[in-house]
């Protein structure tokens, strides 16, 4: 996986969480694949963040730290200004996504849309969206008449991603996909 879409042209790959020390660093929880070349320094991200104009910062260096990185903006000089970037999204463009060569590989993006099926073949739904949960990633799949299930993205439950066919194949533990009553 590289990226988490966001509307039809960027890619989220880190939310500012807080300010660190005193000169501007920003813990930044990394949601992206290849954090070392989307926060390499010079790398330009568009910002996004409710009730704020959309707008871009270019990193200054960054460096991984207690599981996020610690990120430096040159447009960021200070603890303040570091603090007002709380909750902003870090996006990328669809174009600056380098191609997968691997088949076994692949952008998250690329995931939406595909047909979800059993083992045995059987239709489950098709995936909606790919949210990075706290124990990792979940496909949310739409299920025609039936609420959105969310399965766990793991190799023992989708042991098969074929993105050139259009499909994930589920293989998902007993009660999984089951509808719970909520009359």
């Amino acid at each position: 996986m590289s990226s988490t879409p966001i509307g039809s042209t960027q890619f989220l790959v880190g939310i500012a969480v807080r300010a660190h020390g005193l000169h501007g660093e920003v813990a930044v929880e990394v949601r992206t694949d290849s954090p070392q070349e989307r926060f390499a320094p010079g790398a330009r991200l568009a910002t996004s963040r409710p009730g704020s104009p959309a707008g871009a910062l270019t990193v200054a260096s960054a460096r991984p730290h207690s599981g996020r990185m610690l990120v430096r903006f040159v447009e960021v000089p200070d603890r303040t200004a570091a603090e007002a970037l709380r909750g902003t999204r870090l996006l990328v463009g669809v174009d600056e996504l380098a191609p997968v060569e691997d088949p076994d590989e692949f952008h998250v993006h690329q995931l939406e849309g595909l047909a979800a099926e059993l083992v045995d073949g059987t239709p489950v739904g098709t995936v909606r969206e790919v949210v990075h949960g706290p124990g990792g990633e979940l496909l949310v799949l739409a299920r025609p008449e039936l609420p959105d299930a969310l399965v766990p993205f793991v190799r023992a439950i989708v042991p098969t991603v074929d993105v050139a066919g259009g499909k994930v194949v589920l293989d998902p533990p007993e009660g999984l996909l089951d509808l719970e009553s909520s009359t």
